[in-house]
């Protein structure tokens, strides 16, 4: 008999080709990416700001670094990173969705975000950076849509500088089981609705939310992370678990 564990993947509940995983991401992007920062508000209510901002603050980033912001969207991390490393240091925004990427680059340089932010659209499973670049690495929301998310991690790990930390910001398990129903009611019945007003997209926001509850929980990312090479790897419950924090080193 064929195993073909391994050439299968999810997509939401779906079960899919890997190879066919990255261009249906890819289409679900570029469909809300107009609407991705409106969107974020109305979904997090606005809390995805403060989830963001102890992400910067656990990033220990200073004048004169190098930092990947992964996954980067529009740009939100990147523009704080840009202020904190200043004219010495630099900020590479990077996104494998091209309309991504140009709505972040559109917004940044329009709010005079100039100057030491590089944009490249980029693969997380296999990153153009040289080995040891970056002191800090960070990717938002970003992880559970990679199809190989061990072989993204590995790629992480080796662009990072010694000393350098990864820190991922991600959808994760709630640690109250009333939560978790609440929140369960709100992602299925209540979210693509809401996609469906503002974005005219409900299949894309169902997407989002099936995506969460297949990637993997705290402890498990936790253990991938070890497992790709980042030591003292440890995580923040936000929001009762709705999102995490993970941060590992490279030393």
């Amino acid at each position: 008999m064929v195993d073909n564990s391994e050439k299968t993947t999810h997509f939401g509940f779906r079960t899919v080709a890997k190879e066919e995983k990255e261009g249906m991401v890819a289409d679900v992007f570029h469909s809300v990416a107009t609407k991705y920062d409106l969107m974020n508000d109305l979904m997090s209510f606005g809390i995805h700001r403060v989830w963001k901002r102890f992400t910067i603050e656990c990033s220990g980033v200073r004048r004169g670094q190098h930092v990947l912001d992964l996954a980067g969207g529009t740009g939100d991390l990147t523009a704080k990173f840009s202020r904190l490393v200043g004219d010495d240091g630099g900020v590479v925004l990077a996104d494998i969705n091209a309309s991504m990427l140009k709505v972040g680059r559109e917004k940044l340089r329009n709010n005079g975000v100039i100057g030491n932010v590089d944009y490249v659209q980029a693969n997380a499973e296999a990153l153009p950076f040289p080995d040891d670049f970056f002191d800090c690495i960070t990717i938002a929301f970003g992880l559970r849509n990679v199809t190989d998310k061990e072989k993204a991690l590995r790629s992480m790990y080796r662009v990072l500088k010694p000393g350098g930390r990864l820190l991922v910001l991600e959808f994760s398990k709630p640690t109250v089981k009333m939560l978790s129903k609440v929140y369960d009611a709100y992602s299925f019945h209540i979210l693509p609705r809401i996609g469906e007003m503002v974005a005219s997209d409900a299949d894309s926001y169902r997407y989002l939310a099936e995506s969460i509850r297949m990637h993997p929980d705290q402890e498990t990312l936790k253990n991938m992370m070890s497992d790709a090479g980042f030591d003292n790897v440890n995580y923040f419950n936000l929001t009762g678990g709705v999102v995490a924090l993970h941060r590992g080193f490279k030393f």
